[in-house]
């Protein structure tokens, strides 16, 4: 199967039922030719490592990334034992990505909001003990740590992804780490600006911008699905999107205010207690759809398979390096990718390498960097004298000849 590492899925989209659903949905993605596989976080049965290390252990060769994590939620030596495993698992495939998070949320849990200076002190950490180093007496931003060591074994270079919504994230995301996830039901003007945000800040940080992949979280709803599961996959789940961060949803896409005060006034969307997308009924959704301009949910794939094509392609033509076909799981989205790849122009994307946050030439270099560090670990060989080359040389003669 062509494998197409410009197009990503979300596993357990919403609020599976069980995390068990995860299995059949990596198989069948890497089955149909996904490129990678996106895991969300929850606090209940969606905790990304556990996750991640099942997504790995039930396929070979489809990348795998958490979108997102959080960098609060544990230990930073924990974080980076967690990634280190994951890509030696892997060889590779892994990317660990993180997010900022919901601030509420955190103040409910006591945990301390994250902030852009914490972020990126915590990335300079992850990417200090993957190379070895030993970390002692940190003190800034990210936290005071007295030692910091995975040991000296560890010599790796880990993708990382960060999931951004503001311009300071997406200014961060290009200029410290090597992927960004944007979210979903971005406009098209909204996804080119940030495009060019991420694009603009990897070039003042002397990062060549076409290393830091962004891609788009695409909501990839078929008309080929029953239409009680559409009203949830859009209007649910733009419910609650604007239940958590509306106004930044609203801000970040330049969209009216005032229509984000009437759906909050809404006596029905006032006093739900939960998230809409899992908890709302079929005809509480139908009630709460008029609260939702129209144009907020043309961001996104739906009608026909050759029309959701046409949508994810434009993404494509609008900046974005990959598109996650969001909302839905491999087995629905079967009759668009199948349309998607008989016009795929294979091409475009050759560069691109499994792992969602890197290139072919991200790999190669690591691959190389790896074979010089087992070489110089390895015990001492013959010398590397004339005679040692006229006998490497007369190999390749005699290899050409048979």
């Amino acid at each position: 199967m062509q494998r197409m590492n410009e197009l990503a899925f979300y596993t357990l989209a919403g609020q599976p039922e069980s995390p068990a659903e995860l299995f059949k949905e990596v198989r069948t993605g890497e089955a149909m030719g996904f490129g990678s596989v996106f895991i969300s976080e929850r606090f209940n049965i969606k905790e990304a490592a556990t996750l991640s290390g099942a997504a790995a252990a039930c396929s070979t060769e489809l990348g795998v990334a958490t979108a997102a994590t959080n960098q609060n939620t544990r230990h930073p030596l924990i974080t980076a034992s967690y990634a280190l495993t994951m890509h030696r698992l892997t060889g590779g495939r892994f990317s660990l990505g993180l997010g900022r998070g919901i601030a509420r949320v955190f103040d409910a849990l006591g945990l301390p909001r994250i902030t852009t200076a914490q972020m990126e002190d915590f990335v300079g950490l992850m990417r200090r003990m993957w190379r070895g180093e030993v970390i002692v007496g940190h003190d800034g931003p990210a936290g005071r740590f007295p030692v910091l060591r995975l040991g000296a074994e560890a010599h790796d270079e880990i993708p990382m992804t960060l999931t951004a919504f503001g311009p300071n994230s997406l200014a961060l995301g290009g200029r410290a780490f090597d992927a960004v996830v944007l979210h979903t039901f971005f406009t098209d003007e909204t996804l080119a600006r940030c495009v060019r945000t991420v694009k603009r800040a990897a070039e003042q940080a002397g990062r060549d911008p076409a290393s830091v992949r962004v891609w788009s979280c695409f909501a990839t709803i078929g008309d080929h699905l029953p239409e009680p599961v559409r009203l949830k996959k859009t209007v649910g789940r733009m419910a609650t999107y604007l239940q958590a961060y509306g106004d930044l949803m609203v801000e970040t896409n330049r969209w009216d205010p005032k229509v984000l005060e009437r759906f909050r006034a809404d006596p029905l969307v006032a006093g739900f207690r939960g998230a809409i997308d899992s908890l709302a009924t079929t005809e509480q959704l139908e009630r709460i759809a008029p609260l939702i301009p129209e144009d907020w949910l043309v961001p996104a794939a739906t009608g026909s398979p050759a029309r959701c094509v046409e949508k994810i392609r434009g993404q494509f033509d609008l900046g974005a390096d990959g598109v996650i076909l969001h909302g839905a799981s491999p087995s629905d989205l079967e009759p668009i990718v199948d349309c998607y790849r008989e016009s795929r122009d294979a091409g475009r994307f050759s560069h691109l390498a499994e792992n969602p946050a890197a290139s072919t030439v991200d790999l190669d270099r690591q691959r190389l960097r790896n074979r010089l560090i087992t070489g110089a670990a390895s015990p001492k060989g013959a010398v590397a004298d004339a005679d040692y080359f006229d006998r490497l040389r007369d190999g390749v003669r005699k290899a050409g000849r048979e």
